[in-house]
């Protein structure tokens, strides 16, 4: 386990700080991963890293920017340590993310958050009222 882990796990509330996925749903602690990857100039300070699940930290992979699927520009991914996540996103009663900024949407197409499973999974943890 990532030796920063306990620090950002608790910086972070136990949840995805991309996708908000609640870490108690899992049988396994979530990922530390690097916002900006050191082989892209990013650091290992604790500023640098953030509390992703599985998924997020896959898809994101060292990628800093992505399209905005409606503007059809290319914009920096959602940064959880300069951005506030309500700000970009917002949950609907359906389970989906939607995103609220060019960045937010981006966000949601390049680390797809809202695959058939990832939607049937929010909709229950709405129900658990662990999510948003």
């Amino acid at each position: 386990m990532n030796p920063a882990y306990a620090a950002v796990a608790r910086r972070a509330e136990h949840r995805c700080e991309y996708c908000h996925a609640p870490e108690v749903v899992f049988n396994f602690p979530l990922e530390v991963e690097h916002i900006v990857p050191p082989q892209r100039g990013g650091s290992e300070g604790l500023n640098n890293l953030a509390l992703a699940c599985r998924a997020c930290n896959l898809y994101k992979s060292d990628v800093l920017t992505a399209i905005d699927p409606v503007k059809a520009v290319t914009v920096r991914l959602f940064d959880p340590r300069s951005d506030k996540w309500l700000e970009h996103f917002t949950a609907s009663n359906s389970g989906e993310i939607i995103g609220l900024t060019e960045s937010g949407r981006a966000t949601i197409k390049r680390l797809r958050f809202n695959t058939p499973l990832q939607v049937t999974a929010r909709k229950a943890w709405m129900r658990l009222a662990l999510f948003p």
